[in-house]
């Protein structure tokens, strides 16, 4: 379906009451996303996959500059997106359901990753968080997380990261590791049942699995 340009894939399980996970990324990544998962193995549940995303915007929590020299500068337009997925995505995809789901979680990558994470902080909708490759480098995101309370206490949050993803001369990607693993202490330290996943490799190497293994364990919790 198509909700307010945004395109919805609902990818159903055959069983009543399996939890449900709504996963922000680009066309055609939820197909692969949800086989690679059948294939892994994954306990039953419905994947939501929703693109045609305007990323630097809908998935971005404020307005900040551009990340590296030639990219687009992020306009944050995460709540105005949010209230969208919260109000008429997740009603509209539910009524398809064949029964409610035992819990709703959200995923994501990169910088879907960090919205995921930023969602719980704006809404108490969703119970576990799957945070891969998460762009917690943005300007202020560690600061905001360590200083703010969510809507709702997580049940569980992964996060995962490539090993060489800090890895870089640019000042601020460079924090992205330090600051994933601030985060990360900072929900264990509330005794919330949370995993740091050190992948090998960079942002850009194998996405697809990252996802998979975020949401593999979320499903296994």
């Amino acid at each position: 379906m198509t909700i307010a340009g945004k395109a919805v894939d609902i990818f159903l399980s055959k069983e009543v009451g399996v939890p449900i996970i709504y996963l922000n990324t680009f066309s055609g990544k939820g197909m692969k996303v949800y086989e690679a998962a059948q294939a892994a193995g994954c306990p039953p549940f419905t994947l939501v996959a929703i693109s045609n995303l305007d990323w630097n915007h809908d998935m971005a929590p404020w307005d900040s500059p551009a990340a590296f020299k030639g990219g687009e500068a992020f306009t944050g337009g995460a709540d105005n997106y949010l209230r969208l997925l919260v109000e008429e995505i997740m009603p509209e995809v539910e009524k398809e359901l064949p029964g409610p789901p035992v819990w709703q979680g959200i995923a994501g990558y990169s910088l879907a990753g960090l919205f995921a994470l930023y969602a719980i902080y704006q809404t108490d909708v969703f119970s576990r968080v799957g945070c891969m490759s998460g762009s917690l480098w943005f300007p202020g995101f560690k600061e905001h997380i360590c200083s703010h309370e969510p809507k709702r206490r997580p049940d569980c949050i992964y996060f995962s990261l490539g090993d060489r993803e800090a890895k870089t001369r640019d000042s601020v990607l460079k924090t992205v590791q330090e600051n994933t693993e601030t985060i990360h202490a900072h929900f264990l330290a509330q005794g919330i049942d949370t995993v740091f996943q050190l992948d090998p490799g960079n942002h850009f190497v194998q996405g697809i699995e990252r996802t998979v293994a975020g949401i593999r364990w979320l499903l296994g919790r």
